[in-house]
């Protein structure tokens, strides 16, 4: 069941309290699983790449190309890792670009789904609470 218009209303005064009072708070609520998770893959490609450098340093001192060759392929695909997620991540606070995007509306269905199910578990609770009374 969808909130009417005065609760949908309610929710967006209630959103933007919440900014006006904390917007540090609010602005790590609303970014915060892809950012961590961008985040998360940066550092681990940036440790990947160090272990490419090592792998083709102990290749070049034990004089086995083949070692060289893997340490520098690990190297390349961990910088392609590391830039593909940087480029990726949002700046805290921002919003994605254009409403229109397919990532923006694909967003906006996950954000939606997510509605529902708050909704729908609010809902829940509330006939939970008036069959007991």
């Amino acid at each position: 069941m969808p909130l009417s218009e005065h609760e949908q209303r309610m929710l967006e005064q209630m959103e933007r309290a919440l900014y006006a009072e904390d917007p540090k708070f609010a602005t790590a609520l609303e970014g915060s699983g892809l950012r961590t998770y961008t985040r998360r893959r940066v550092y681990q490609a940036v440790a990947g790449f160090l272990v490419g450098i090592a792998l083709l340093m102990a290749g070049m001192v034990a004089k086995q190309v083949w070692l060289s060759v893997v340490g520098f392929l690990v190297m390349l695909g961990c910088a392609v890792l590391a830039v593909t997620g940087w480029r990726k991540a949002p700046k805290p606070g921002e919003q994605p670009a254009g409403g229109a995007a397919p990532h923006a509306r694909r967003q906006a269905r996950q954000k939606r789904s997510m509605m529902d199910r708050i909704e729908q578990r609010w809902q829940r609770r509330r006939d939970e609470q008036q069959g007991g009374q």
